[in-house]
């Protein structure tokens, strides 16, 4: 009996993690050694009760003498911070635990950072309706079928049970044409901008080469991307119709959202559509397509992919953080053949973003049916909300014009002019969190060509069920109001 506890000890000293570098002060390393077990103590790192090493085990593992760990031992013994016993060894004393939380020396909490009340910005699904038991399903079904290779280095292209699933689903669901060797899986929109042009420093060297052109209206986080890695983005002017692509000049890549602009909303005319393939196949460029939302129409059916026209001259890019959620951290990539290999160069020779047992655990959520079910799901919840959007602006902001809600999470409300800086100066004091449409547009985008026009972006998805009615009534109390019309007279 005596052998194993001795046996356990010994474990427990080579985990004890003693600082000894004070040594060289007074006292020497006997002084240094016996400070390092009070404070051990004292932390609660060493638990009261906890057997302690054999003399001349923790003297070899701390490359001391064995008479140095005896008199550290006894001197805490005297002061009480031990007890030892014959037969039972040295044990940690049982009043020698850290302190009490109640008798801790109180200190004032830091100050927590206040977020808005009402959260209405654009790019994030309701947080609370992520499907916590149809995921987890997944994830265990995964794991339990997952082969013993999944373990190992991840293959950058990603997992073949992710891409064969999303090859079937977006043929189905998007109308995109591909296989699964022509897909990469990556961490998200922004990942598949840095792997496309992260090695681009101006002309030399990367997948594809600057200048992009680019809606005049899109997120500047993009645009800061590109710029970051030495990328020019051109803007092209929006209209009713979409990106104006006939202005597409001397750039060989264009980035759109075709299925639903953002942010000003509305799909790519049918024949724009054409004209970009017609483009690319001219100027052998090629097209990003920039699938974010695409799932989610409500007044007819979705927009299919631009990819569809012409699988060799478009990349479509989507993700899950509209659809699921952000935290899930997994997109994709449809390649034209000729770009595979050098996507693949350029993401490495190992996985080193996306967790392959994420990657197994949203194949099982495609296939088993369940990411359909939860699109659906969600398209119903978030068409419910624009309608409860229109309604309560047509009940107190009818001068108010909302746009580009027939798609997507979001929706543009149009403002009287001059009026956009000091709505949103009133959303920020009431606790509302939204965006400027002036935020969204291109520094370098001409006015002759798109007046500017006040509006502000609001996120309908982002809030949960519970607090989507009072978000709306605050969005309502900060618009400016209308023209008032003068009596008639009589």
């Amino acid at each position: 009996m005596a052998k194993s506890w001795v046996n356990s000890a010994e474990r427990i000293g080579a985990d004890l993690h003693l600082d000894l570098s004070e040594s060289s002060g007074p006292g020497g390393r006997r002084a240094a050694l016996t400070g390092a077990l009070r404070e051990a103590v004292r932390s609660g790192r060493l638990a009261p009760g906890t057997r302690l090493p054999p003399y001349r085990s923790l003297a070899a593992d701390l490359g001391v003498a064995r008479n140095t760990v005896a008199d550290a031992y006894a001197e805490l013994v005297a002061e009480g911070w031990l007890t030892a016993r014959q037969g039972s060894g040295t044990k940690v004393a049982e009043r020698a635990g850290p302190l009490r939380p109640a008798e801790r020396v109180p200190r004032k909490a830091p100050p927590r950072a206040r977020g808005p009340r009402h959260d209405l910005r654009q790019g994030t699904p309701d947080a609370s309706a992520f499907p916590r038991a149809a995921w987890l399903a997944s994830c265990r079904r995964a794991l339990q079928q997952a082969p013993n290779e999944a373990f190992g280095p991840g293959d950058p292209a990603g997992r073949v049970e992710l891409r064969e699933a999303l090859t079937e689903y977006l043929a189905r669901a998007r109308g995109v044409r591909t296989e699964p060797g022509r897909i990469v899986i990556c961490s998200g929109f922004a990942h598949a901008l840095r792997l496309l042009f992260g090695q681009d420093k101006g002309g030399g060297g990367g997948v594809l080469r600057g200048p992009l052109a680019v809606e005049a209206y899109g997120l500047g986080f993009h645009r800061e991307l590109l710029a970051a890695g030495g990328v020019r983005t051109v803007p092209l002017t929006l209209d009713e119709h979409g990106a104006r692509v006939e202005r597409l000049s001397r750039e060989r890549a264009v980035l759109l959202t075709p299925a639903h602009q953002f942010p000003t909303g509305g799909p790519l005319h049918p024949e724009r559509r054409a004209a970009v393939i017609d483009w690319a196949r001219g100027r052998g460029g090629v097209v990003l397509e920039d699938d974010y939302d695409g799932e989610f129409r409500y007044d007819r059916k979705p927009v299919g992919a631009v990819q569809g026209l012409d699988p060799e001259r478009v990349i479509h890019i989507g993700s899950v953080s509209k659809s699921l959620s952000p935290a899930v951290r997994l997109g994709w990539m449809v390649l034209p053949e000729r770009y595979v290999g050098d996507v693949l160069a350029a993401k490495g020779e190992r996985e080193a973003w996306a967790s392959v047992l994420d990657q197994l655990s949203l194949a099982d959520f495609i296939a088993s049916g369940a990411y359909d079910r939860h699109v659906r799901r969600m398209r119903q919840r978030y068409r419910s909300r624009r309608d409860r959007l229109v309604a309560a602006l047509a009940a107190h902001a009818p001068h108010i014009e909302v746009t580009g809600v027939a798609a997507g999470l979001h929706a543009v409300l149009r403002l009287p002019p001059g009026t956009e800086r000091s709505t949103v100066k009133a959303a920020i004091w009431q606790g509302i969190a939204l965006d400027g449409l002036a935020e969204f547009r291109h520094p370098a985008a001409m006015e002759p060509d798109m007046p500017v026009r006040d509006g502000i972006v609001v996120g309908y998805a982002t809030p949960s069920e519970h607090a989507y009615g009072a978000a709306l009534e605050a969005l309502c109390g900060v618009l400016p109001p209308g023209e008032e019309r003068e009596p008639d007279g009589g």
